[in-house]
């Protein structure tokens, strides 16, 4: 059997530990505001959904170009200082993940606070995301300079 590549390496075999060190890597490339970096973690087909997104805002996105017109403002808008609490559950499906985890930054056009929980389900394979649903609580986007176009936050 070959060694697993090492984790957040795109397009290589995925080991055990490999979803949950993707997953590591594309926080830290958030936090960089390296968008372009980020989507290039994707699969070409990869799906991200948002459950709790409220009407008029986008429940799906199909494929990796659609993911990247979505987040290409997101620093603009909201400018992530940290993850402080960030768990990943690892699954039965050695694909999966769950994670926990807290997004802390600025509003970018309020400098008002942002401070964000998270649960999302994640799959990769081959060293890159194929699924990702982000559940996150909508009302955030009652609070000024929250939204930004194609975003559900």
């Amino acid at each position: 059997m070959p060694t697993p590549t090492p984790a957040g390496t795109p397009g290589t075999p995925a080991g055990p530990a490999a979803v949950p060190e993707l997953f590591r890597h594309g926080l830290r490339l958030l936090l960089d505001k390296d968008i372009d970096a980020w989507v290039g973690l994707w699969a070409d087909d990869g799906v991200m959904e948002f459950p709790f997104a409220p009407e008029g805002r986008p429940r799906r996105l199909a494929g990796r170009e659609a993911v990247a017109a979505y987040m290409r403002s997101y620093p603009d808008h909201i400018d992530l200082h940290d993850f402080p609490e960030v768990r990943i559950h690892e699954t039965t499906d050695a694909r999966t993940v769950v994670v926990e985890m807290r997004g802390v930054g600025r509003l970018v056009r309020t400098g008002a606070p942002f401070d964000m929980t998270y649960i999302a389900v994640v799959t990769a394979e081959n060293g890159r995301f194929t699924s990702y649903r982000d559940y996150w609580n909508p009302l955030v986007l009652l609070e000024p300079g929250a939204e930004f176009a194609g975003s559900t936050r």
